[in-house]
């Protein structure tokens, strides 16, 4: 009698899939441990040097081990890196906490969630490529999804500071999209994980540089107990593990399917600031994050080169 082997119920892939939610959640969860910090009486430069300065030795690890193990790179390639690193981890970053200061972490977040259609205009610009009037339609939705949260949130705060705040988490998105738009063709030879540990440790040495030059370093050590508790947090649960859950899941599933389960990301923001910070949780601002969200998801499903991945 001939025997049967079990069937496979796609444990892989459903590994994948909780991978990539729980990478999504955490890096959702930044805002929230950011605003958190804020509270504690930092800023912003203090904020990104204590995150970079306690996931360094993370990135840095990866780095010398990809350096071991991997073929060496070229100077042009290492001049590249070091321009993508500032570009897409210091600068999109620090715009990031920046503005942050001002808007509530829901907005935030659904802000630099409009990066693949960031992608795809600088695609229609600079590549020339062609645009379906089904992805014109998603980048209809997506930004009318925006407009709402956006007024939603001038009701609730003042004008002056939810458009600074609005404009520096835009300015964010935008930063990050070039760094996706430019790291293509480098992404492909020098891989993921190369490439990603290699920018975050120029981004670390960019952060802790940018501290010592706008005041004295020792004083990023003189900090109190809840502020060191919260940068590990940040720089570990909020950094370092959902970027390497999240590439274990484009390992298992895909940077397409990865990507559209990160659009949890959006929502778990919003109830994680409901919950922690607060934050309120209005009809209308549901109805604009879930109009944000379908947009992406229409953009992401129509066009595989938008399958994009937050590792920031």
């Amino acid at each position: 009698m001939q025997k049967h082997s079990r069937p496979s119920y796609g444990y892989p892939n459903l590994i994948g899939l909780v991978f990539a939610l729980a990478g999504a959640i955490l890096f959702s969860a930044k805002a929230i441990v950011a605003k958190l910090l804020y509270r504690e009486g930092i800023d912003a430069v203090s904020l990104i040097a204590l995150r970079m300065l306690l996931a360094a030795p993370f990135f840095v690890a990866v780095a010398f081990w990809t350096w071991r193990q991997l073929p060496a790179l070229s100077a042009r390639d290492f001049f590249r890196i070091t321009l993508l690193g500032l570009l897409g981890y210091y600068l999109s970053s620090f715009l990031d906490f920046l503005g942050l200061q001002y808007i509530s972490a829901g907005l935030e977040r659904l802000i630099l969630f409009l990066t693949p259609s960031f992608v795809l205009l600088f695609n229609i610009g600079w590549f020339k490529q062609r645009v379906t009037p089904r992805q014109w339609l998603s980048l209809g939705i997506a930004y009318c999804g925006i407009v709402l949260v956006f007024w939603h949130d001038l009701q609730i705060g003042g004008q002056h500071h939810v458009v600074l705040g609005s404009t520096l988490v835009l300015a964010s998105a935008i930063a990050y999209a070039l760094y996706l738009v430019f790291s293509g063709e480098l992404l492909q030879r020098v891989g993921t994980l190369r490439l990603v540990a290699l920018a975050m440790s120029v981004s670390c040495m960019a952060c802790l540089l940018q501290y010592a030059v706008l005041r004295p370093f020792s004083t990023l050590f003189n900090q109190t107990l809840p502020v060191w508790g919260l940068s590990l947090i940040n720089a570990t649960l909020c950094t370092v593990f959902p970027v390497f859950l999240t590439m274990m899941a484009v390992a298992r599933i895909g940077a397409s399917n990865a990507s559209q389960a990160g659009m949890v990301g959006p929502v778990s923001t919003l109830f994680l600031g409901f919950w922690i910070l607060t934050e309120p949780i209005t009809p209308l601002q549901l109805l604009g994050t879930a109009l944000v969200i379908t947009g992406i998801f229409i953009l992401s499903r129509n066009n595989s080169r938008l399958g994009i991945v937050n590792t920031k």
